[in-house]
């Protein structure tokens, strides 16, 4: 039995059929071969005729033969089944119509934003080229007796004036207790309470801030021998949040040139801003401690 691919083409068939082919185009260059040779090889004009005659028609009958052989073969060979996977090819019926497509318009949008984005940015060239890059202009007007003196911009500070700065600060703020210790070296480490509410532990690097954690004020800050926790957050989801503003503040408050002013800013910001406050977050203090369960 002939084998027949999925597609539904006899493979037999087909080369039958391309022999049935080659045999045809014999056939047909023996007949045009015989048109082109006449008659020849006889004495006699009628001998002649007779030779050329007989052997057209045999030729005739021989292309005949072959033509009806090669349609015989054609019906066995069958037709391609119209779910033959085409590839990449039959994607080419589903090309859009020029007419259909907003191409055009879409490209012209683009180049008008791409001429106005062109425009904006050149009138926003000049005038930054006119301006100055100081931050303030009255800066220029300022005596030299008026001016302020000029801190240290070292990271590398001595740890007596971090001292002086962190008492200072404390001084300012009656209300507030802060507490300087040195478990590492050189760099403090301030445990400043806030009244009966809360307590912040804040890590410095010399005189700048590097992470501050804010805990209740009954929650432990203190690890097993007894250094500052540095590294666990607060039970109280308040404090979690009081956290990631101060946090946000530290990150906002950042001058290398006066690092003390920096200090300063993030304690009146985040910590005395919070003193008008203290009935309000004692009773969030218990409303997490209800809802958490701590």
């Amino acid at each position: 039995m002939a084998d027949v691919l999925s597609v539904g083409v006899n493979l037999e068939a087909f080369a039958q059929a391309i022999s049935a082919i080659q045999a045809l185009r014999s056939s047909v260059s023996r007949v045009f071969d015989c048109l082109k040779d006449g008659m020849r090889n006889k004495e006699t004009l009628e001998g002649r005729e007779k030779a050329f005659i007989a052997h057209f028609q045999d030729n005739l009958h021989s292309v005949t033969r072959d033509l009806n052989e090669l349609e015989r073969l054609s019906n066995l060979v069958g037709k391609p089944s119209e779910n033959h996977p085409l590839h990449n090819s039959g994607l080419l019926s589903l090309d859009p119509v020029q007419d259909k497509t907003p191409l055009y318009s879409q490209l012209l949008q683009a180049y008008k934003w791409s001429n106005k984005l062109q425009y904006h940015a050149g009138l926003a060239s000049g005038l930054l080229n006119q301006q100055s890059l100081k931050r303030s202009a009255n800066q220029m007007g300022v005596s030299a007796k008026r001016r302020p003196k000029a801190q240290p911009t070292t990271l590398v500070l001595p740890p007596q004036y971090v001292d002086d700065v962190i008492s200072r600060i404390d001084r300012m703020f009656p209300e507030m207790s802060i507490h300087l210790s040195r478990p590492n070296g050189t760099s403090a480490m301030l445990l400043v309470t806030l009244g009966k509410v809360l307590r912040v532990i804040v890590v410095m690097r010399s005189l700048f801030i590097d992470r501050t954690i804010v805990k209740g004020y009954n929650e432990n800050v203190y690890t097993e021998d007894g250094k500052l926790d540095i590294w666990s957050k607060s039970n109280y989801q308040v404090f979690q949040k009081v956290t990631d503003h101060a946090t946000t503040a530290l990150l906002h408050y950042q001058l290398p040139q006066m690092p003390d002013v920096v200090v300063r800013s993030f304690m009146v910001t985040v910590l005395v801003s919070l003193q008008p406050h203290q009935h309000l977050a004692s009773s969030l203090l218990l409303m997490s401690a209800i809802l958490t369960g701590v």
